[in-house]
């Protein structure tokens, strides 16, 4: 018996590359779909430790990177082909930048011959691919020889993970994918990612405006999740007693029921007058955009401090002592200088934790008045049934703007949202990427009916793998965020209304358990289903509202 190798079995061509610079990286699972000219890259999959997550389109292959990401805290590797796969992939990569998900994203290009003005006719071929994610996306690079390829990866690594964290773009053509190559495997490329200290001074000015603060205030945002900054944004809120608001895509950074927090109750007048209030204002990881400053509505009377990893972020909305920073770099400095303060009250003899529970109680007061019970029963249902060290993610839809106001996910880092970029169709694939990459724990999804069907397809994905998450469709018959908006503008809606299927009766084709459920019956049905290996699915036909706005202007979100 031949002991030789067989040639086809050992040869290595570029796409061996790509996959050996990821694994020697720490990439341990890649998402995607293949295309023609990005066959090279899935042939050398199956030689590689890389676990391979394949989705049905690359949009969700994309939102599903974008949770895994967030979740570990690390880089989702995101696998593509060329032209229409690649642009696909926008929407998703919109959102991770939104959120600074560390999204690598590898799309294959034509041969080298098709590039930069040479032949043309190529299936699936762009004048200027690149120039397409050059306005979504942190970094472009590319690849195009063999010995390029170990260092436009680690290249792309090092972008995507250097503060603050975001989706990157590299494109190979198809030849140099599939070239044979004689160099080494690749064993040991070198990142060193960038990281944001705060400048020295900056610290000491903040420091000295919050120490001498009588009402100071924190907002924090996204940055404090996606920087692990949790702990010392606790330390210093304490040191301070400075009661802490979480933005909608801060949920998580400060504990929901501590007696300084504000939770997330950005688009109501009683919140945004307490921090415009406020006579310091720290904001953190936010670049107090259209949600975290209620529509642009708010107007801070007291000094604003804002420490932003993202520069563009930085004074963009409102003039503040701009501190370009990680916020768990700049939080650990503030919280080491600030000076301890005795027990104060505000000059109305207020103690802070009793201004905290004085402005919960209005909001409530709200609401109470605007019959809003079923959607306040159903949200506590759903969090009822979720267990505690469970993760959920939103698209968007009625309830999950209720969830971004009203929901505790009882820790960091545990509820996921789309509400960086507002797009369709996050929840589904997202949940899949969070339970792919911790899939000892049950991830609940949570979708409307017109955006649930932008996901149907990954019923497939969910029964293929197995993956523990269940999802919750609320099925009202259409965009039921646009139908309230245009009846509120317009008197009555338009396009609005859907065509939708037996959801229940789809699912069941897929071989995923599903029920048909009602507000009264949820809590039962969604625990039942969370404790249930494997995927599946609870429909809860419903009509839901939200609570009334308390800011001028029209919200921009669009959604289901």
């Amino acid at each position: 018996m031949s002991t030789t190798p067989d040639p086809a079995q050992t040869r290595r061509s570029g796409g061996d590359l790509v996959v050996e610079t990821l694994a020697a990286l720490g990439a341990r699972t890649v998402f995607g779909l293949p295309g023609q000219h990005a066959l090279g890259i899935f042939d050398a999959l199956r030689r590689s430790p890389l676990r391979y997550v394949g989705l049905r389109v690359e949009n969700n292959a994309g939102f599903a990177a974008d949770a895994y990401a967030r979740t570990t805290h690390g880089v989702a590797p995101l696998l593509v082909s060329t032209g229409p796969g690649a642009l696909m992939t926008l929407a998703a990569l919109q959102e991770a930048a939104a959120a600074s998900a560390a999204v690598l994203a590898i799309g294959s290009q034509v041969p080298l011959a098709g590039i930069g003005g040479g032949r043309h006719g190529y299936l699936h071929e762009l004048t200027d691919q690149s120039a397409a994610f050059r306005g979504v996306v942190k970094s472009v690079h590319t690849a195009r020889t063999a010995s390029q390829i170990p260092s436009a990866v680690a290249a792309a690594w090092e972008s995507a993970l250097s503060a603050p964290h975001g989706p990157v773009w590299l494109e190979i053509p198809q030849d140099v994918l599939l070239a044979p190559v004689e160099v080494p495997p690749v064993t040991g490329p070198e990142v060193r990612p960038r990281q944001l200290p705060p400048r020295p001074e900056l610290i000491a000015a903040a420091a000295e405006a919050l120490t001498g603060a009588e009402r100071p205030v924190i907002l924090a945002g996204g940055g404090v999740v996606r920087a692990g900054a949790e702990a010392e944004l606790l330390a210093l809120a304490e040191h301070l007693r400075a009661p802490v608001a979480t933005t909608f895509g801060g949920k998580g950074a400060f504990p929901w029921e501590h007696p300084l927090s504000l939770r997330s109750w950005l688009e109501d007048r009683h919140t945004t007058d307490f921090l415009e209030d406020a006579d310091t204002l720290l904001v953190v990881g936010s670049g107090l955009g259209e949600l975290s400053s209620n529509y642009h509505t708010f107007r801070p009377r007291g000094r604003v401090v804002q420490i932003e990893a993202d520069l563009g972020k930085l004074e963009a909305n409102h003039a503040a002592l701009g501190i370009h920073a990680d916020a768990r770099l700049a939080l650990g400095a503030l919280e080491a200088a600030v000076t301890a303060r005795p027990p104060r009250r505000t000059p109305g003899g207020t103690a802070p934790e009793t201004a905290v529970a004085g402005l919960l109680a209005r909001v409530r007061d709200r609401l109470d008045g605007q019959d809003l019970g079923l959607e306040q029963r159903i949200l506590a249902s759903v969090r009822e049934a979720l267990p505690d060290d469970a993760v959920s993610c939103w698209d968007m839809t009625i309830l999950a703007y209720w969830a971004w106001s009203a929901f505790d996910p009882r820790r960091t880092n545990a509820l996921h949202s789309a509400q960086g970029a507002g797009g369709l169709g996050y929840g589904f694939p997202a949940a899949l990427g969070v339970a792919v990459a911790d899939p000892d724990r049950p991830v609940l999804a949570v979708s409307g009916d017109g955006g649930a069907m932008y996901s149907l397809a990954e019923l497939a994905t969910a029964r293929q793998y197995d993956l523990p998450v269940t999802w919750l469709i609320v099925d009202d018959g259409g965009y039921g965020i646009l139908r309230e908006y245009m009846t509120d503008a317009f008197g009555e809606a338009t396009a609005t209304e859907l065509a939708r299927p037996d959801f229940v009766a789809l699912a069941q084709s897929f071989g995923v358990p599903a029920v048909s459920t009602s507000p009264e019956r949820l809590g039962t049905d969604l625990a039942a289903a969370l404790a249930s290996p494997g995927p599946s699915v609870v429909v809860l036909p419903a009509r839901l509202r939200m609570f009334a706005p308390t800011h001028t202007g029209t919200p921009a979100h669009t959604g289901s």
